[in-house]
């Protein structure tokens, strides 16, 4: 029985010094890699037969996953809020071959009368690179006239892991997207955790219009479903240990999915999810074991997201 406990002291020992040893070596990239920010500014200015139309995004940057975006139109010579309607939106990357896609976003957007701005998402499925590039295309009404803008911009690459994405086919066959909305910086505590989830509305055969033509770019908002949650710390020092106070993602008045994630300490952490849908029914992702893996790395559900702070 002593021999017993003296080995399971040793171990407990070996672990508790693996375990500060690693977070040691990762604090250095969590003070760097973790920027949150706060500030709309304007990341694009388009002119079009007298209108001067300023898109705006957290830190005046489009980013890979999540954007929110706010667009105001003026009157190019008077620099006052044009009196514009039916404002549209669609995103499209396109590649060197020629083949174009799109990402998750709101078509049409919500006119915000109050801040005199209409109120839209990107969800960038990729950054800018040689081999593809994003554009713009925004429809407008005005003086009952119709107008279409393209415009070319940049989307960079995701620097901050606690805004990572993933994009998977459901048990369903559908193609669905789930990407982080918040917190971009987490604390040592329960944090409210928001993402959006997102399904590809499959394109019309023959298309409906002309290009770009949006019954071949839509996205759905899905609704009412649930996002099972069970975060984890898979590295090895680790042993795949989880937190209490943990509650599950369901969609709330914005469209999002809120819920709360507990961080019992900084570093790696995976977000195991299980995604079910309005009637309870599994798309994706499976039960993580809940076995305590000291030394060995941990097993990640079927669906799942990486994020360090």
């Amino acid at each position: 029985m002593m021999k017993k406990l003296i080995l399971y002291l040793c171990t407990l020992c070996l672990s508790a010094i693996s375990c500060t040893k690693d977070k040691t070596d990762y604090k250095a990239e969590i003070d760097t890699a973790v920027i949150e920010h706060t500030e709309f500014k304007e990341a694009v200015s388009i002119r079009k037969d007298g209108y001067l139309i300023s898109i705006e995004s957290l830190n005046g940057t489009f980013y890979k996953g999540y954007n929110e975006l706010r667009l105001k139109i003026k009157d190019s010579q008077t620099k006052q809020k044009a009196d514009v309607s039916a404002v549209t939106f669609i995103a499209i990357m396109e590649n060197k071959d020629g083949t174009k896609s799109s990402c998750p976003h709101r078509y049409s957007l919500l006119h915000k009368a109050e801040a005199d701005y209409f109120s839209g998402y990107s969800v960038f499925t990729d950054q800018n690179s040689p081999e593809a590039s994003w554009n713009f295309y925004i429809t407008f009404s005005a003086g009952n006239k119709n107008y279409s803008v393209k415009q070319a911009v940049s989307v960079q690459q995701q620097t901050n892991k606690n805004l990572n994405m993933t994009a998977f086919t459901g048990n369903d066959g559908e193609r669905y997207f789930i990407a982080l909305v918040s917190p971009q910086k987490p604390k040592v505590a329960e944090n409210e955790l928001i993402a959006g989830v997102y399904k590809l509305n499959k394109p019309k055969d023959p298309p409906l219009g002309s290009f770009p033509d949006p019954s071949q770019f839509l996205y759905t908002e899905v609704t009412g479903y649930t996002l099972q949650l069970d975060p984890r710390m898979p590295e090895p020092s680790m042993g795949n240990h989880s937190s209490p106070n943990n509650k599950y993602l369901t969609q709330e008045s914005d469209g999002l999915y809120h819920g709360v994630v507990n961080y019992t300490m900084t570093g790696n952490w995976t977000l195991n999810f299980i995604l079910l849908n309005s009637e309870g029914k599994i798309l994706k992702g499976t039960v993580v074991p809940k076995d305590f893996t000291p030394g060995a790395e941990g097993t990640k559900s079927e669906l799942f997201i990486d994020i360090l702070f």
